[in-house]
């Protein structure tokens, strides 16, 4: 049976395949071997093992468009139906083009990173961009003594207050260290909170600057650490005993 194509040569499809959909306008009078040479560099589906389902705005089938030496219009096509793209081929993988755990990864180590002349990280240090950038020595001098002004007030033993921030409330802890360190410019206040709110147990990097039980400790700038009359804050009130 031959479909009266109307007045309007150009219909729009939804062409969807595996991890790929689309919008496309395509010629009722393009034949299927044709329409399909068109869809090979859209769906990765080589002509020789590619399906057309036409299925309907309902997601209902309404053709299987198997016969190569036919014009498009030659099916019940109207706009805005959907056209499937099905790779029949039994060797294919399975999501081999949208599943990126299927490929390959180049890996390299930092050393031979390092090595290499065209990579982002050589271009920043021969342009001494980004952390490669040069600084005057008294901006090394101002970011190595951030921090000491509100140092000089904190003390170890001080019970403190660390003030609350966007990801996390107000905490309360003991100071266990005040002074500069290894893995990070200025100075820092090592702190051995109340409860297990902190990331370490007084060791970073190796190097241990103060003792407590792990996820209890946290090095935190100066700026941010009130100290004062911070008792241990009792999470249990007497109206709770009521309730045990």
């Amino acid at each position: 049976m031959i479909v009266d194509t109307g007045s309007r040569p150009i219909v729009t499809l939804f062409v969807t395949s595996e991890g790929a959909s689309s919008e496309r306008r395509f010629d009722k009078s393009i034949t299927i071997d044709r329409l399909k040479e068109r869809l090979e560099p859209i769906t990765g589906v080589q002509v020789a093992t590619m399906q057309l389902t036409l299925y309907s705005q309902a997601s209902a089938p309404v053709a299987t468009l198997s016969d190569p030496s036919k014009m498009l219009g030659y099916y019940p096509v109207s706009d805005y139906m959907r056209l499937q793209v099905t790779d029949t081929n039994p060797r294919r993988k399975v999501n081999e083009f949208s599943d990126v755990s299927q490929v390959q990864k180049f890996e390299i180590s930092d050393q031979e990173y390092d090595k290499r002349s065209d990579s982002v990280r050589a271009f920043l240090q021969r342009n001494k961009m980004g952390k490669f950038k040069e600084r005057s020595e008294e901006e090394l001098r101002a970011e190595e003594d951030e921090g000491m002004a509100e140092a000089a007030n904190i003390k170890v033993g001080d019970r403190c207050e660390v003030e609350a921030d966007a990801e996390s409330l107000a905490k309360r802890g003991e100071v266990k260290y005040v002074g500069k360190v290894e893995f990070k410019p200025g100075y820092w206040v090592g702190i051995q909170y109340d409860e297990p709110l902190g990331k370490h147990d007084g060791t970073v990097q190796g190097k241990q600057y103060f003792t407590c039980p792990p996820k209890y400790g946290a090095f935190v700038r100066p700026g941010k650490v009130k100290v004062g009359d911070y008792p241990e804050e009792d999470l249990m009130d007497e109206d709770d005993l009521d309730e045990m």
